[in-house]
């Protein structure tokens, strides 16, 4: 498993709200989708509603997330 970090805003009422995740997938495909679900299940956001501006892989020393550390050094 690969660790990405994706960063880019949503839109919360009126304003658009930067974010940036640390989401463990096989491929950037993956990971997207899987933003999509949390972002959309946590705070109500439709697809359309989540602009993406960057993906890149994370490796082991950069991840700030514990919880994905812990899950990848597992």
């Amino acid at each position: 498993m690969k660790v990405y970090r994706i960063e880019g805003k949503f839109l919360m009422g009126k304003i658009w709200q930067p974010f940036s995740k640390e989401i463990i997938g096989n491929d950037e495909n993956e990971a997207k989708e899987r933003l999509f679900s949390i972002l959309g299940s946590r705070h109500r956001v439709k697809r359309r509603m989540i602009k993406i501006d960057s993906i890149r892989e994370v490796n082991k020393e950069e991840i700030g997330d514990p919880v994905v550390k812990y899950m990848v050094e597992k």
